[in-house]
This record gives C-alpha cells, sequence and structure tokens, in this order.
C-alpha cells in the first residue's frame, strides 16, 4: 500500500510517516499543495493523507483534483477543525473520510486500510496463488492451510507479488511499491527481504526469479 502524507507541519509529517511506515506501508510526504500536486502526477497513491489548510495549493483544491481523476487516490482529510460543519464541508469536497486533530494513532491506521479496501480499484480481499492465501484486513498468511509468521515489509512484499500474479514485478517495482521515495535504488534490501520470505515460504519455493526481469510467484512443480 502506497500513502502520501500531505502535512506543513514537517514534525507531525514525518512521525505520521515513519508510523505508517512500521505498518508495512510505502509512504511518501509533501510539506506543500504544490510539492504534492507534483508527487500526485508522478506516483500512484492508495490513500492520501491530507491536510486541509497547505500553502501552495490549499487543501480544499487539491482534494478536487485528486477526486476528478480516473484512477483517483481515496482522501482522508486531516484537519484541525473538527466541528460538524467543517466535516461535512470537506466530505463534500470529495474527501473520502475526516479525521479532526489530534487523532489517536490506532484509529487512523483502521481507517487508512478500510478506505484502501474501499478504492474502487482495489483488488479482492484475499490474494490467493501457489498454495498461498494472504488476507490484507486481518494480516494473516497461511500456506497450505498452515499460518505463517512475517514481519511488515515481507508481508507486503508477497502482497505485491500476489497483487501482480502471475506477472513479475522487478527489484525496482518493488521498492515503489514496499519502500518509498526515499528507497536507495541500488540497495539490496529486496533480495535480502525476499530471501528471508523465500526461507519462511518453505519448500518447494513458490517465488521465483529470472534475471534481468523480477520476481513473481509461480506454482511449485507437480503442484
Amino acid at each position: 500500500m502506497r500513502i502520501l502524507v500531505v502535512e506543513d507541519a514537517r514534525t507531525l509529517a514525518e512521525v505520521v510517516a515513519e508510523g505508517l511506515r512500521d505498518q508495512g506501508m510505502a509512504v511518501d510526504i509533501a510539506y506543500d499543495g504544490l510539492a504534492a500536486a507534483a508527487k500526485l502526477d508522478a506516483n500512484a497513491y492508495d490513500v492520501v493523507l491530507l491536510d486541509r489548510d497547505l500553502p501552495g495549493i490549499h487543501g480544499d483544491a487539491l482534494c478536487q483534483m485528486i477526486t476528478e481523476r480516473d484512477d483517483r487516490a481515496m482522501v482522508l482529510m486531516l484537519t484541525a477543525a473538527g466541528s460538524p460543519g467543517d466535516r461535512v464541508s470537506g466530505l463534500t469536497l470529495g474527501a473520502d473520510d475526516y479525521l479532526a486533530k489530534p487523532f489517536h494513532f490506532p484509529e487512523l491506521i483502521l481507517r487508512i486500510r478500510s478506505l484502501a479496501r474501499r478504492r474502487p480499484a482495489a483488488k479482492a480481499r484475499t490474494l490467493r496463488g501457489a498454495g498461498l492465501e494472504l488476507d490484507p484486513a486481518r494480516r494473516t498468511v497461511l500456506r497450505d492451510g498452515s499460518r505463517l509468521e512475517l514481519s511488515v515489509k515481507e508481508f507486503a512484499v508477497l502482497e505485491a507479488l500476489l497483487r501482480a500474479c502471475p506477472g513479475f514485478l522487478s527489484a525496482e517495482d518493488l521498492l515503489e511499491q514496499v519502500w518509498d521515495e526515499n528507497a536507495d535504488p541500488f540497495t539490496n534490501t529486496v533480495a535480502v527481504t525476499v530471501g528471508r520470505l523465500r526461507r519462511k515460504l518453505g519448500s518447494p519455493p513458490v517465488i521465483t526469479t529470472t534475471p534481468g526481469v523480477g520476481y513473481r510467484i509461480a506454482e511449485p512443480p507437480g503442484g
């Protein structure tokens, strides 16, 4: 899941982004409306956390820009103004949800995941392939009925591969989807994470690698 945090209070933006990354999400940050518009043109996001009172382009205008896109992100509007009238106004602009500051972080996580599931382009809730069953909502993975314990990044890599199945994802694709724009493109973190994931998935292996192409989920021989 890829998230864009649009918040001009830098400390708050960085704290929120770090907390979301700890939950296995790829997070980009924009500190004003102009930077947010540029990132929205360059990347596809599942959810945008949008502060309403932004410099550059106001959050209201940015919200309308997002909702006019064909393959748009879901918008969770954040604001210090929490009156019913403010909430109605924000939702009228096209926001999908509204959260007043200060907020409880566990509630923010639940709302983000709920929005991601509601996104029109979202895939089926439970992902299956090669004997694997991954439930993004419950954060569970089964192989042939047995539950596996994965780290947040291992889970996110497996989710991305299952969503792309039977297609390939390159290391660059995985960096973009699972990590974020700050990830070092020359790092071996993808290979290391895939290696750990393969060991936890067990035998016969279901993640195959094609040099120069990438990784994919494939049925094991005889599967």
